[in-house]
């Protein structure tokens, strides 16, 4: 017997606890069909909070059994199953879950224009060096991102410009990736379909009308921006909360850097030119460089030319730059070289050398640009020509840094690598864009041996139309009163049609596991509101409260929205408090719809531990552990709580 006991685990133990606990509440609620949800709704809880198997197969498994209710009734005691069949699959076809695959692929059409990135490079030339500045503007703006795309989507977006933002500050990730993240999350209450819950609210709100008292008014739905006073204030809160307290609750610990992998010194060990950087220059009025062209000053100081700034953006890639182009004042120049030719250059022309790259940070980042090897097949059309001949930088996007032929190697640091013809088998050195890289994979006069690259190809020709649907799309939300998910799929559809992703990447920006979730639950949530399970609960609950005041019990569902949604998932936990929510609200003469959006957004209140998809996503990148979320956390917590009930009762 002892042996046995041994090899039992905590989870064996938490599975007889909430047995027993189910069994016990089996005698203690009026009805079989009370006792029967109570049973399925403990097991959903175990299943959650023990991450047993996935917490969407855990709702399928759900939801399957509410189903099976129907088959097995006469033996289980019951007239009829807990959820009628016909009604098992709504959650599918429902306007929250439709909605929330609309805001993904518009948030996914948005990011493949570059949108996300433009405002991520703004941030770095604006943001200074101070946790001061950078908290503001990076948490800031990933909030007002993340309430019209999914928060873990806004927080991944950021991730790699957080990283370069700490190379270049050399502040430690960990003191700014748990303010972004945090910031996510808080962003999400901005506006009605910021996250799921709130997505889900009004399907919930009017789900519940049904089943409202005679004699009781139905609830009003809520608008988009309703809740932006308060999602406002939440982020404020969040933001303010870090500048002035974060040296005391952040951790301070070095942490690898998130960036695309940047090969320069192996290349620059290999071919010969090992001390190779990428600088940033600006050309002063009584420079030299005044009146002289790209090709001139290559040919004379031996540097490249990957991108130029003249006051009219940056050039860069294919059709960006070529030998031809023409240097003024004021122009900033991205310049490839080595130390001692890049010091003789600075020597001769007067550049003003900046320290870090500011104009080009974002389009010379490892993420966007690097460099890479390629090989002339034989059969190319391209052997017998130069660089030069081919314009190949202007044409195909390639800056050559070294050809490597046989055993020789020939630099341009050297000279004369844009004039050798090409051989068959000449492996070539370039710098290049990763998306000209992407396109010369498809074409047959060169084999591209570089893999290890971001293979994302940005459509910045997009971006008008991009903004046209999302522009549309927030016109039909705000001034009609068309379905959200009819709204929101308007924008999606348009973005499709119009080329600004496919087909295939809409389906890819789908988080199917978050359908699937949110769709099985949603069976769960009528049968509480039905068999009258969340009316018993909201009675017992008001009877153990006694006689306080009306704030004190929303204060209390809060509490508990937020101890739910830390060992469930934020849309389990409103799908199964906002029918309990209504009930309390009716039974203490409150505003039930008030008391169902409470639940809504505490539901976002999820700091404490790293259980929330956007906390568990910046864990390993910033170093942190859990007691450092707790330390941090915990004051967030109540914080939200705070701001959250006195905000709900100043708006509503």
């Amino acid at each position: 017997m002892s042996a046995f006991f041994r090899h039992l685990t905590l989870q064996d133990f938490a599975a007889a606890a909430f047995a027993l606990f189910a069994i016990w509440m089996a005698g203690q609620v009026p009805s079989v069909e009370m006792a029967w949800v109570m049973a399925i709704l403990t097991l959903t809880i175990f299943l959650f909070a023990f991450e047993v198997v996935g917490v969407d197969v855990a709702a399928v498994t759900v939801m399957v059994l509410l189903g099976l209710t129907t088959l097995f009734a006469p033996v289980m005691g019951l007239e009829a199953g807990l959820v009628p069949v016909s009604n098992l699959f709504d959650g599918f076809a429902s306007n929250a879950v439709i909605s929330i695959i609309a805001v993904m692929i518009i948030g996914a059409g948005l990011d493949k224009t570059g949108i996300m990135s433009q405002v991520a490079s703004f941030i770095m030339r604006v943001g200074g060096s101070t946790e001061a500045r950078i908290i503001p503007l990076i948490s800031g703006t990933v909030g007002v991102i993340s309430s019209f795309m999914q928060n873990v989507g806004a927080a991944a977006l950021f991730l790699p410009v957080v990283s370069r933002i700490s190379a270049r500050t050399r502040l430690p990730m960990s003191r700014l990736l748990m303010p972004m993240g945090f910031c996510a999350i808080l962003g999400g209450t901005m506006t009605m379909v910021g996250s799921s819950p709130l997505i889900l609210l009004n399907d919930l709100i009017r789900t519940s009308n049904q089943s409202l008292p005679e004699g009781v008014a139905p609830m009003g739905t809520f608008e988009l921006f309703d809740v932006t006073p308060i999602g406002l204030a939440l982020l404020a809160a969040g933001i303010v909360y870090f500048v002035v307290f974060g040296r005391l609750v952040l951790p301070s610990r070095g942490t690898d850097l998130i960036e695309a992998t940047d090969p320069s010194q192996y290349y620059g060990e290999t071919y010969g030119f090992s001390d190779f950087t990428v600088r940033e220059v600006r050309v002063p009025p009584d420079s030299p460089l005044v009146g002289t062209s790209v090709d001139a000053m290559e040919r004379r100081w031996h540097v490249r030319v990957a991108a130029v700034e003249k006051g009219d953006g940056v050039r860069l890639g294919s059709a960006g730059v070529d030998r031809s182009v023409g240097i003024e004042a004021g122009t900033f120049l991205g310049l490839l070289g080595g130390q001692e030719p890049f010091d003789a250059f600075v020597a001769d022309t007067g550049v003003e050398v900046k320290p870090e790259t500011e104009v080009f940070a974002d389009a010379l980042s490892p993420g966007k640009a690097g460099i890479a090897e390629i090989v002339i097949p034989p059969g190319s059309s391209v052997i017998g020509k130069s660089a030069r001949d081919l314009w190949l930088r202007k044409v195909y996007g390639l800056s050559v840094l070294a050809i490597r032929r046989g055993d020789d190697t020939l630099t341009f640091e050297k000279g004369g690598v844009r004039d050798m013809p090409f051989k068959p088998g000449d492996t070539l050195v370039v710098h290049t864009t990763w998306m000209d890289l992407a396109r010369l994979e498809k074409d047959r006069d060169f084999v591209v041996v570089t893999t290890e690259y971001p293979h994302e190809e940005l459509r910045p020709h997009k971006v008008p139309l991009a903004l046209l649907f999302f522009v549309i799309t927030l016109s039909l939300v705000l001034f009609t009163d068309l379905m959200l998910s009819v709204a929101l799929l308007t924008g999606a559809v348009g973005m499709i049609l119009t080329g600004v992703l496919s087909i295939d990447e809409a389906y890819e920006a789908v988080s199917w596991k978050t359908v699937f979730l949110l769709a099985s639950l949603i069976p769960l949530g009528i049968a509480v509101e039905q068999t009258g399970t969340a009316a018993w609960i909201a009675d017992q609950t008001l009877t153990a409260l006694g006689d306080v005041p009306v704030w004190v019990i929303q204060a209390a569902l809060a509490v508990l929205a937020t101890f739910f949604t830390l060992v469930m998932s934020n849309v389990g936990a409103t799908v199964l408090l906002v029918p309990l929510a209504v009930n309390m609200a009716l039974g203490a003469g409150a505003n039930p719809a008030v008391f169902a959006l409470t639940v809504a957004i505490a539901t976002s209140n999820s700091f404490l531990i790293p259980t929330h998809q956007v906390n568990a996503l910046i864990m390993g990148p910033g170093g942190y552990r859990v007691p450092d979320y707790m330390r941090a956390g915990g004051i967030m917590t109540v914080l939200f709580l705070i701001v959250s009930l006195l905000m709900l009762n100043l708006v509503f």
